[in-house]
């Protein structure tokens, strides 16, 4: 099972909001807010086709707003992936009163100027006692009963004045986004405008949801994040590492053994990881610190931790330069990664490692070609990429990269050091 990652319900909400700003942007969060924003160029269709689609959009963002914060509320700290089941009517529900309270404001704001601020300031209050129970109750009936809206303010007392404080921010914010589009053409306005408003309502709903999670016992919750936690072992992985470095104080070895077993798992944390080489360092272990960094190279990058696991290779290769991946499934994918990520001496060194212990496997040629193209066109050294080239040419004359390295040889013969 992935790891499942949490925040803690005792965290102070203070401290959670600095991170909060991010978190429309990160994930399912920003696939959503992107696909919204772009599936509002439909309210460009003719009238009644452009409206109904325009509601339809709303009533997605309500929605997935909604799920931010009943996620965020079970303790959850990434943002949920789109769902397709659920209660639809929550998010339709959303859409109308939101929009009532807004044609009210309209409305006053044109024929009773003096009553908009009352309005505006009642509709601020009531929202996120309304938008609370929508999401959890999924009930219109509910969310407008005044006895619930008072016991939800009730339940939060001083600090409701926080969700309604975010509702008249993201309020004003949205006005703001539509002034700064509002001089570009609609073509571009549209989908910025879009994003902005919608990265602005899963931002409130997800602040709406922090403040739930760290009060979760006064409405009778039980974070669903902390259950699935417990239920998939990582509170055992918590513990384990406390007794690990409880023990490594006095019998060093004794808490090596009691990780053997856990790290045998693919899915077993990092800190646990760290704690072993840690530990394996301490008493001079050398040769148990390659073995681990071959079975750990190969759990991160099917974690996919590349860069992790380049980084590891770099740290056993500082121990013994002949290091290697044991399986070409993993050497080969990470001298690729190497390559991409500019980090061409590594990657050379992987290639080099492949080619001397896997050189009749399919991928072989191709791993050659790589390490060719590393050696001449990013390491200056033509003269050994062409003997590489001109081998490979002539043991794998049938292989699919077989053009590739003729164009690479005749590409080098082109540089001033191989004329």
């Amino acid at each position: 099972m992935p790891k499942i990652s949490t925040v803690a319900a005792d965290k102070p909400f203070a401290e959670r909001l600095p991170a909060a700003f991010a978190y429309p942007l990160r994930g399912a969060a920003l696939a959503s807010c992107v696909a919204l924003a772009l599936a509002h160029y439909i309210g460009l269709l003719p009238t009644l086709l452009g409206t109904i689609g325009t509601l339809a959009v709303w009533a997605a963002t309500w929605r997935y707003a909604s799920d931010c914060m009943l996620h965020t509320a079970n303790g959850f700290a990434d943002p949920p992936d789109v769902s397709l089941g659920g209660n639809e009517s929550s998010g339709w529900a959303l859409v109308a009163i939101h929009f009532l309270l807004a044609a009210l404001c309209v409305v006053s704001a044109v024929f009773f100027p003096h009553a908009l601020w009352p309005i505006l300031l009642g509709s601020a209050l009531i929202l996120p006692a309304i938008d609370m129970t929508l999401a959890f109750e999924g009930n219109l009936a509910d969310a407008l009963n005044p006895l619930q809206i008072f016991r939800v303010m009730a339940g939060f007392g001083v600090a409701y004045l926080i969700p309604v404080a975010i509702n008249l921010i993201v309020a004003v914010l949205i006005v703001l986004a539509a002034a700064a589009t509002g001089a570009l053409p609609r073509l571009l306005a549209l989908p910025l405008y879009s994003f902005a408003y919608t990265y602005l309502i899963v931002l409130g709903f997800h602040l709406m949801g922090a403040m739930i999670h760290e009060r979760h016992e006064q409405f009778g919750m039980a974070p669903e994040a902390h259950r699935l936690v417990a239920d998939s072992g990582q509170d055992e992985d918590t513990l384990l590492l406390a007794a690990v470095q409880e023990r490594a104080a006095e019998q060093p070895r004794a808490a090596i053994d009691m990780l053997v077993a856990r790290l045998q798992d693919r899915s077993a944390p990092a800190p646990l990881h760290l704690a072993y080489r840690q530990l394996l360092r301490q008493e001079g272990l050398r040769d148990a610190l390659l073995v681990h960094g071959q079975i750990w190279t190969a759990a991160l990058l099917a974690n996919n931790e590349g860069k992790r696991a380049l980084g590891l290779v770099q740290e056993c290769m500082e121990l013994d330069p002949a290091f290697l991946p044991d399986d070409p499934a993993t050497a080969g994918p990470l001298a690729e990664l190497a390559a991409r990520m500019g980090m061409s001496r590594l990657a050379v060194k992987l290639c080099q490692g492949y080619l001397s212990k896997w050189a009749r496997t399919p991928e072989a040629p191709r791993i050659g070609l790589l390490a060719a193209q590393q050696l001449g066109l990013r390491l200056d050294q033509p003269a050994e990429a062409l003997v590489l080239v001109r081998k490979l040419i002539a043991a794998f004359p049938d292989h699919p990269v077989h053009a590739d390295l003729l164009a690479l040889e005749r590409q080098l013969l082109d540089t001033p050091q191989t004329r």
